[in-house]
């Protein structure tokens, strides 16, 4: 299977009549100034495709784009689509946020371009155009900024050796630096490369805290775009030596120097050792040392920004489990070859996904192949917290909240100036140790799946196979909804089974977007809709919305990230829909619907809406009516009806379809020829049985099957454990082991010269306490000095004592020559 790129709905786009005559400004049967609008006689909306109510002039004005999306450096050229201008004009301006112009452009070709600005922010950022120079703006898209890390390294700059280039002026670090770029992201025979530094300036945490990009100098001008320049670093003059992280930007040379929001190609940000001065050059280590402390000194000025982060998963499993609240660290991934670069003793690391309210901070965790979280307090390789999170936080342009940036300045070149530049790592360390996981209490967990069958928070399975729009989860607090329709599915015969499954999910918290995740018809694959709107995946798989993040990852699963530190993840499992909702321990007596009440009792996970509680031993019939409770209300749906099936079937009809009536567990017997292959598949799993039984596949049953034991593999992993939390080596010794959960032992030794006094090894108990305290390493009584003592007394006295009889032997021999004649 392979996720839907191509929105099924827009494929009515090549039979959809073309824009029409000029309207009014605003008039109710175009869509000029009216896109997202569905009333009047025509609509504007995203769904008439489908339903074939859209205005004939809404290509014209709900503009669709090609690239749609960019880095928030700026300097993407993108083409609006269907919208050609036959006559050239001057006068196109493009207005992102309605706050940042840029100047737009008509080709050769009739086609009309827009230049992405440079930002200070990710997401999905509103744009509208102008053709008459500013007068008016009826047309309108949306621009998809993201992070400069996750853009395609064939539309930026390359730093050939970028270590080489970050250490320039260091020890053994000299010569050439070259830089290369794929010369047709910019098509043009003369380039200018430039220097662009970033800084945030003013009083931290303030109204006058502020950040910008600004252009220094260039590095070349009016050169032939060969793809390639090489160069010898010269220090800049005095007064450009304020920026220490940077880019480059290679633009066309008919551009004045610093010209803003141009087509231009980016490197990465990256820190400016290169261009340091003589200072630098002459002694790095001294000059970084001098950083480092000033750093210190800020950092102490500072707000204590670690109360806040949330506490690290305490091991690699929990990590890579917890997908709610974090996601695999793109510098240290086990699924990308864990190159940890600046965590070389670890094999995975994970990044909070939101950044913390307060000072949005982020929280890094690592760990090793074992699956131990890696601390600071032990190993320089050790996660380590980060003040501005790398992703950023709303509003984003506000420091320490630039996206990616702000990190940089407060995280990463301080890590430059202590840790690689002088060896003042301990005190980085200090500053940013890392969390342990005593408090770590791991999200909860609930599915459904298969023909449905459910697990909710507090473990209770059961089958429920309406056909209808269900309300799977409602969280008072943070009013988070889930909602699934549920579909009958056809056999390979064309018949229909008495079974059903998810077809459809849709996701919303408190006033975010709108998340849908729905089976493409026909196609076994997902679709996803964003407010109704399909999205395409072919450019970016990870988008930054309101209110939550969204990922499509390989093998057909969407994952989204809530702002409460919820996670939603949906997937294709045989012929139907897969969901995993994880909520974090905030969620507790807040839920209702379909996947239960989370308080740890199951014995109140089928309520009613009114409140009235089925017993467990509720039978299938009555546990039916318990699921028909749940039906979605047409006010408050949050799935989208985009087609004549959609709307007849479940916009106009009921939410629960009463005349379905569908195979209860207790009605179903397996085939006798298939008992035998059935038994050897399923086993005990009643859930594999039950889909066999009701769909006659084994296949069917078999995809139900795998996606129940993932379920238990990750309730396994998300099991709460145990940690003591760090124990420190003794002064003038060491210690043996490095993981601190119950059962784990660490071991003592001394140093050469002092002896032990105290425990040997002290053991994490089951109430997280150490058997026994760090014990002491006191000097001149180790075993080996105590025998060096006895030994070489010994030594003195046995000397002493032949120095005895050899002196007796020689005054007696005197005396008998003393007495010869």
């Amino acid at each position: 299977m392979k996720l839907s790129l191509l929105p099924w709905a827009l494929l009515l786009l090549v039979t959809a009549p073309g824009p029409g005559p000029r309207p009014a400004a605003g008039a109710q049967g175009s869509c000029s100034h009216r896109c997202g609008v569905q009333d009047g006689p025509c609509s504007c909306h995203p769904t008439c495709f489908g339903l074939a109510s859209c205005c004939s002039d809404i290509r014209d004005f709900c503009l669709e784009i090609l690239p749609y999306s960019g880095s928030i450096m700026g300097g993407k050229d993108f083409v609006v689509q269907h919208l050609n201008w036959s006559n050239s004009t001057d006068g196109v301006i493009c207005s992102f946020k309605e706050s940042i112009q840029t100047r737009g452009f008509v080709d050769s070709s009739g086609r009309v371009h827009c230049v992405s600005p440079l930002l200070y922010e990710t997401g999905r950022i509103p744009f509208t155009l102008s053709m008459d120079n500013g007068h008016s703006f009826p047309r309108s898209g949306t621009w998809l900024a993201v992070h400069p890390s996750k853009v395609s390294e064939s539309e930026k700059s390359q730093l050939v050796n970028e270590t080489r280039w970050q250490y320039y002026g260091t020890a053994s670090t000299q010569g050439n630096l070259t830089l290369t770029w794929n010369t047709l992201a910019l098509p043009t025979n003369s380039i200018t490369i430039e220097l662009w530094g970033y800084k945030e300036t003013g009083k931290p945490y303030s109204q006058e805290w502020t950040a910008a990009w600004s252009y220094l100098y260039s590095l070349a001008t009016s050169i032939t775009n060969s793809g390639s320049f090489t160069f010898t670093p010269k220090p800049a003059p005095q007064n450009y030596q304020r920026w220490k992280v940077g880019a480059l930007r290679i633009v066309n040379s008919k551009h004045h120097a610093g010209e803003k929001d141009v087509h231009a190609l980016w490197s990465n940000e990256h820190a400016l050792a290169w261009h340091l001065g003589d200072d630098f050059r002459a002694d790095p280590v001294a000059w970084a040392r001098a950083q480092c402390l000033a750093w210190e000194e800020l950092e102490d000025q500072l707000p204590n920004f670690l109360e806040e982060l949330p506490d690290c998963p305490c091991t690699l499993a929990q990590a890579q489990a917890d997908s709610g609240r974090f996601q695999a660290d793109y510098g240290c991934d086990i699924e990308h070859g864990s190159v940890c670069t600046y965590h070389p003793g670890a094999v995975h690391c994970v990044r909070s996904v939101q950044a913390s309210p307060l000072y949005g901070s982020g929280q890094q965790c690592c760990y090793t192949a074992a699956g131990t979280q890696l601390l600071t307090a032990d190993s320089t390789s050790g996660s380590t917290p980060d003040r501005g999170h790398d992703w950023g936080a709303p509003p984003y342009r506000v420091p320490p909240r630039v996206p990616g940036l702000s990190h940089w300045i407060y995280d990463v070149i301080s890590f430059y100036y202590c840790c690689l530049w002088a060896p003042e790592c301990s005190r980085y360390m200090q500053r940013r140790p890392s969390s342990d996981c005593r408090s770590y209490q791991p999200p909860r967990l609930a599915s459904t799946f298969g023909d449905p069958h459910f697990v909710t928070f507090d473990g209770t399975n059961f089958t429920f196979n309406g056909r209808g729009e269900y309300v799977l989860l409602e969280a008072s607090g943070t009013d988070l909804r889930v909602q699934a329709r549920a579909q009958t599915r056809m056999t390979p015969e064309g018949s229909q089974d008495r079974g059903t499954g998810l077809t459809a999910v849709a996701v919303q918290e408190g006033n975010s977007d709108v998340v849908e995740v729905r089976l493409r018809d026909g196609a076994g694959a997902l679709q996803v809709l964003l407010n109704q709107e399909v999205l395409s995946f072919k450019e970016q798989r990870w988008m930054d919305l309101k209110g939550m993040f969204l990922s499509v990852a390989a093998g057909d699963r969407v994952s989204v990230m809530l702002l409460s530190g919820a996670g939603l993840e949906v997937s294709v499992q045989g012929p139907f829909l897969s969901v995993v909702v994880l909520l974090p321990n905030k969620f507790l007596t807040h839920t209702r619907g379909l996947l239960g009440t989370l308080n740890d009792h199951p014995s109140d996970d089928f309520t009613l809406r009114s409140g009235q509680v089925l017993p467990p031993s509720a039978s299938s019939r009555e546990l039916f009516q318990f699921g028909a409770d749940w039906a979605v209300e047409n006010a408050s749906s949050l799935l989208t009806y985009d087609s004549k099936f959609l709307v007849e079937n479940f916009l106009l009809r009921p939410k629960h379809d009463p005349n379905f009536l569908p195979l209860f567990p207790e009605e179903t017997t397996s085939s006798p020829s298939q008992a035998s292959e059935v038994a050897k598949l399923c086993g005990d799993n009643n859930f594999c049985n039950f889909d066999v039984a009701a769909t006659g596949s084994l296949s069917v049953g078999n995809a139900t099957r795998l996606v129940h034991r993932q379920h238990l593999l990750r309730a396994q992993s998300l099991q709460p454990v145990v940690s003591c939390g760090w124990l420190a080596p003794p002064s003038n010794g060491h210690k043996e082991g490095m993981r601190y959960l119950v059962g784990s032992t660490v071991h003592f030794h001394c140093d050469s010269g002092y002896s032990l006094a105290g425990a040997e090894a002290s053991t994490c108990q089951a109430d997280g306490t150490w058997s026994r305290p760090t014990p002491t390493c006191q000097p001149g009584r180790s075993y080996a000095v105590l025998l060096g003592v006895i030994f070489g007394g010994l030594a003195v006295v046995a000397l002493v004592a032949l120095v005895y009889v050899l002196l007796c032997r020689r005054k007696s021999n005197t005396a008998v020559w003393g007495s010869r004649p």
